[in-house]
């Protein structure tokens, strides 16, 4: 029982990871020959939990990054630039490009991304909570597909 749940316990700390998220968790998980459904329910679950954090208190910590200068300004920096080439699909389709920025499962995208435009842009937690939500559910799906080899069928 304990070894149940210390496999989904990785899979649930996997997509907790920023980069890593759903695109590391789910195969993780389907390798360790869990049950899939289980699998991406665990992996959403733990890719959701920082969101409405990350929306909440991520300019606080970027003021106060800021405040330190050197590296800590310059990752600030970084992550501000990766967050506004995200913006660029939320101006163009605005919440169907936040659903659009998630939901693709590619590295630079994902909850942590959308979370971040999401503060960045001011989009209400609820409202931004929902679409993101949306958006993992879908790469989730496509991810898992993936990693069953559903996508090698077709």
């Amino acid at each position: 029982m304990l070894d149940f749940f210390k496999s989904f316990g990785v899979v649930f700390l996997l997509a907790m990871t920023p980069v890593l998220e759903l695109r590391a968790a789910i195969p993780a998980g389907i390798a360790m020959e869990l049950n899939p459904y289980a699998v991406f329910l665990t992996a959403v679950l733990g890719n959701m939990l920082p969101v409405p954090f990350i929306i909440l208190f991520i300019r606080k910590i970027f003021d106060w990054m800021r405040a330190r200068e050197g590296f800590l300004a310059r990752v600030v920096t970084k992550l501000e630039a990766k967050a506004a080439r995200g913006a660029k699909l939320f101006y163009k389709y605005e919440l169907f490009g936040l659903f659009l920025l998630v939901a693709i499962p590619l590295p630079g995208t994902g909850a942590w991304t959308g979370a971040l435009v999401a503060a960045l842009l001011n989009i209400r937690v609820r409202n931004a909570a929902l679409i993101i939500l949306a958006g993992v559910c879908a790469a989730g799906l496509l991810v898992s597909a993936a990693a069953l080899g559903v996508i090698h069928l077709l």
